[in-house]
């Protein structure tokens, strides 16, 4: 018996003659500017880079030899140096999107303890040291467990551990600077990351080695583990980063510690580039590292920017704070340019940052 023949429904049938016009997507901002935002958004350490290489293009053209020479450039190396280290232990911070206000605090502390230990208490230097490295990751532990537990913002934790670390500090210490003379004669390992070497004409200093090894370590954790995966989601978005897994109170701790340890070291480098242990040096780190990160193109908002491009940062403000002085001109043109490459790099932060909107 043949088979009744069935009509479909119109809406049912095959759509065999649909355009293929209607699977295609086309980006509605595909032109140069846009692709130039992409690549800065996804390489954020260019910036901070070109105006590295045009201010000592710039500075060399002005000042030649006097400024375009190894030991001109390494001096700007050796000056940046405490900056470098304590502005690497900021960016891990604001890469969570938070700020630390006390990492210069910490700094001084840890070189204290250090100092006190040795000549006080009579310690051993290397157990010295170790005192005050582990000072510096108690403090940032405390800070991070405030900051991941408790819930209290970023900014006000620090802020109230920069007031109480400072006057642990001077309570601590009796406001006694410890000699540079004393030091190299009872315990110069306190000053090792002063000590220099040349290299054809170039001067560098063990703080300078481990500056830029500190950088190139941080580099490949934050690009190559899944640690530094981690710590750009939380910055990107905590929430979403602990739906998909990511155990955020462990991060922000960790980041916290390792913060305050490399503080840590960073005090220990004090005491090597100014000689001796004094309980009021370092104050303006706080801002001479946020200074470094910002203008090094890491976003204030987190989950975006480069350890290198802090480093990038702080050595723009070395080559501005010599090359003008070089020049004979007054120190406060120095903070005026330094104030407009905040804002700038601010202004291209935000201006990058509308690549994902």
């Amino acid at each position: 018996m043949a088979q009744p023949d069935v009509k479909r429904p119109q809406d049912e049938r095959a759509p065999t003659d649909a355009h293929e016009a209607v699977v295609e997507f086309k980006h509605p901002r595909s032109g140069f500017v846009h692709q130039l935002q992409h690549a800065l958004h996804m390489n954020p350490s260019i910036v901070p880079m070109i105006v590295l290489l045009l201010s000592i293009l710039l500075f060399g053209a002005l000042l030649g030899s006097k400024f375009f020479s190894p030991f001109a450039l390494t001096l700007i190396l050796q000056q940046v140096q405490i900056v470098g280290i304590v502005a690497a232990a900021q960016s891990l911070i604001i890469l969570t999107a938070g700020i630390d206000l006390s990492v210069g605090a910490i700094m001084v502390i840890s070189s204290v303890v250090m100092g006190q230990f040795t000549f006080r208490y009579g310690i051993p230097v290397p157990i010295s040291i170790f005192a005050g490295l582990m000072c510096g990751m108690f403090f940032g532990f405390i800070s991070g467990v405030l900051v991941s537990k408790v819930k209290l913002p970023p900014f006000i934790v620090t802020l109230g551990m920069w007031q109480i670390v400072l006057a642990t500090n001077f309570l601590y210490s009796a406001n006694e600077t410890i000699r540079a003379q004393d030091i190299e004669t009872h315990a110069p390992l306190l000053q090792l990351f002063g000590e220099k070497f040349n290299i054809g004409g170039a001067v560098f200093t063990v703080g300078v080695v481990f500056m830029v090894a500190l950088v190139l370590v941080l580099t490949y954790a934050l690009r190559h583990t899944a640690w530094g995966r981690h710590v750009y989601a939380v910055g990107d978005d905590k929430e979403a980063a602990a739906l998909s897994g990511v155990k955020t109170d462990r991060v922000l701790i960790s980041v916290y510690m390792l913060s305050g340890l490399i503080c840590a070291f960073a005090g220990w480098a004090l005491i090597g580039r100014i000689g001796s242990v004094s309980p009021t040096a370092g104050q303006l780190t706080n801002i001479e590292s946020i200074t470094a990160v910002v203008i090094g193109g890491i976003s204030l908002f987190g989950g975006r920017g480069s350890i290198l491009g802090t480093l990038f940062g702080a050595l723009i403000v070395g080559v501005f704070t010599l090359g003008l002085r070089l020049l004979g001109a007054d120190a406060q043109w120095t903070y005026l340019l330094i104030g407009v490459l905040i804002i700038g790099a601010v202004a291209v932060d935000q201006w990058i940052r509308k690549v994902s909107v």
